[in-house]
């Protein structure tokens, strides 16, 4: 497959399980490696939030239809020598059963996502590597290291901060500090028009699942 730059590789897949519960969140060669070898199905939504099923070969009608009559600039697509294939959002595992895990990881990756890479005191958005970690109340006062206590800071910030509380500091934090009740890498994702279909497998039930 022919993937052009910064597009199809970029983009994820939502993975349903048998019973239609999200479990996972995917790379796309993965994902067209389960339709190839025929253990999953594509979900594919439309308008009105009903939503048709498709196995490979029919999602690959249905792709070149769509790429010689319309397409949409929330699309992404693949090339293949002989045609062209569009990614798919969702998925669903024909074969598997389980239920996701019902905890959000306590990570570095998750807090950065949590808030959004933006320093939570002066509210800039900075590149993770600009990024740092800071105790809301400084260890050496008690302070624990939890969802509640641990903020994205700019270096700046946390230096300007030290070994202090923001009040002792004369500092304001952006927002309170929360343990998320959903994974934060996939409330980012939602942000996005393209993994709108998603919403249609995420409802107030599974707020709180993790997707890896």
């Amino acid at each position: 497959m022919n993937v052009p730059p910064h597009s199809a590789l970029d983009a994820s897949v939502l993975v349903l399980n048998r019973m239609f519960v999200a479990v996972h969140i995917i790379s796309v060669r993965r994902a067209f490696c389960l339709l190839c070898k025929n253990l999953a199905e594509v979900v594919h939504v439309e308008e009105g939030g009903y939503f048709s099923t498709y196995d490979f070969e029919s999602w690959a009608e249905l792709s070149a239809f769509r790429a010689a009559h319309f397409r949409s600039e929330d699309e992404d697509w693949i090339r293949t020598p002989s045609r062209e294939l569009q990614v798919p959002r969702v998925i669903r595992l024909l074969r598997y059963d389980k239920m996701p895990k019902q905890t959000v990881k306590f990570n570095r990756r998750n807090i950065f996502a949590r808030d959004n890479n933006q320093c939570q005191y002066c509210g800039r958005k900075f590149p993770t590597q600009e990024l740092s970690l800071d105790h809301v109340i400084p260890r050496s006062q008690g302070g624990q290291t939890t969802w509640e206590n641990i903020v994205c800071a700019c270096l700046e910030c946390n230096v300007r901060k030290g070994g202090r509380t923001p009040k002792q500091a004369g500092m304001t934090l952006i927002r309170k500090p929360e343990k998320p009740k959903r994974n934060p890498i996939l409330s980012l994702k939602l942000t996005q028009k393209k993994y709108s279909a998603w919403q249609n497998f995420l409802n107030e039930a599974y707020w709180n699942v993790e997707l890896k």
